[in-house]
């Protein structure tokens, strides 16, 4: 199994490390107390507005309101959860990682790059419209879509250094020991990348990002959505994250994955 399902299980498999970090890639999957977070309900929020109408910017912030306050205890930001609570909300010049975390859809409702970059640019600039956050939508969102048409991880890795200047030349070895929490962009996509770029499989990502010890369920979302672009994802893996959806949330699930997938 493919797709953005991929972000979700990342999700869930790190949401009992966001708060209790560990530097080790020894760890059990679904885990007690493993669930869904804001990740995953932003990401089928962004789903969402791609299956009604991608072509218009008021869908989509109608889309991330609705999700957001129909699962309002999912772990939001501060300066989001104001946002979702607004009746006009307006940007905010966030630069967190918020934007890439939701950014997969967009990859992969996209016929072209361009489009899939054009997408992207839009899902984060509602909120998250600080040129970081963009950018980490856009690197992350054209890391999917060219491990979705078939790059190589080479390929992948060239592409977003020449274009978005990141570095992913450090070796996750040299960045875990002195890794920490970190909500930013900046600070987290480049790494999360990383993670995917090291990995042998889907399942070794998810444990390269769990095993940075930073924002466990956030960085396992964003490399596990490049990483379902370019491995399948195991059954037990796919079998168990959709168990830990409502009917809502995996409704919308199916209903993408039959129109894009």
């Amino acid at each position: 199994m493919k797709g953005i399902i991929g972000a979700i299980s990342g999700d869930i498999i790190g949401s009992t490390r966001e708060f209790c970090p560990i530097k080790t890639k020894q760890f059990d999957f679904f885990e007690k107390g493993s669930c869904f977070t804001d990740d995953t309900v932003m990401t089928l929020a962004v789903a969402n507005w791609l299956l009604e109408d991608k072509s218009s910017k008021d869908v989509l912030i109608d889309n991330l309101k609705y999700f957001g306050n129909e699962y309002i205890n999912a772990g939001y930001g501060a300066r989001f959860l104001d946002w979702l609570l607004q009746e006009s909300p307006k940007p905010y010049g966030s630069w967190a990682n918020g934007s890439a975390m939701r950014v997969s859809p967009c990859a992969w409702a996209a016929d072209s790059l361009s489009e899939a970059q054009k997408l992207a640019e839009t899902s984060a600039i509602v909120t998250h419209n600080h040129p970081e956050a963009v950018k980490g939508a856009l690197a992350t969102c054209d890391a999917i879509y060219l491990a979705r048409i078939g790059a190589e991880k080479d390929e992948i890795r060239d592409h977003v250094e020449v274009r978005y200047g990141y570095d992913l030349s450090v070796s996750l070895d040299d960045i875990r020991p002195f890794y920490k929490f970190d909500v930013s962009c900046k600070g987290s996509v480049p790494e999360s990348i990383i993670c995917f770029l090291e990995a042998r499989d889907f399942e070794d990502t998810i444990r390269n990002a769990v095993s940075l010890g930073g924002d466990a369920d956030t960085q396992a979302a964003i490399a596990g959505s490049i990483a379902s672009a370019y491995w399948e994802i195991p059954k037990n893996i796919s079998y168990r994250t959709i168990h830990h959806l409502d009917d809502f949330l995996l409704n919308v699930l199916i209903d993408f994955d039959e129109k894009f997938m």
